[in-house]
């Protein structure tokens, strides 16, 4: 099992795989849809098994707080544009100005992430306080896979 930093970049690769598929297509053309089901789904469990494994242990830590409350609160802001994404019709100009700028965002998140958080996290957390977070982060990417619809209904009635 990979750790928790080659398990999150892999991730991070696959996602920016599917954000250049998605702009590769046009309308709402099947592969566009499946590309845009993929990374919607795949982006809200990871994200959710990020914060439940890997961050809250960065944040256990004062000197990696202040890297683990940026990187949630884009979390939310991406989360954000992934819900309107979601509900607009994407054969619209519209969609695709929305999805340029969730990719900015995106790619800005997950390249601070790799260049800046995990460095810190390297600094603060002991390895052998950390072995084993990837395993724990794929086991919680799964169940988490499971709980979309419903965390979306749930923030749908708030």
């Amino acid at each position: 099992m990979p750790d928790i930093y080659t398990a999150l970049k892999s991730d991070h690769d696959a996602h920016r795989k599917l954000l250049d598929r998605i702009e590769d297509t046009s309308g709402a053309s099947e592969d566009r849809q499946d590309a845009w089901t993929q990374f919607y789904m795949d982006v809200k469990s990871h994200s959710a098994a990020e914060e439940e494994t890997f961050y809250s242990k960065l944040i256990s830590k004062t000197w990696g707080q202040d890297s683990a409350r940026h990187s949630v609160h884009e979390h939310q802001q991406i989360d954000d544009l992934l819900e309107e994404l979601n509900e607009m019709d994407m054969s619209q100009g519209a969609w695709l100005q929305k999805f340029k700028k969730l990719r900015h965002d995106y790619e800005h998140h997950i390249d601070e992430e790799e260049d800046e958080v995990f460095s810190r996290a390297r600094e603060v957390i002991p390895e052998d306080e950390i072995e084993g977070y990837g395993k724990r982060f794929q086991e919680r990417k799964d169940k988490e896979l499971g709980l979309i619809a419903e965390k979306r209904e749930d923030s749908l009635e708030d």
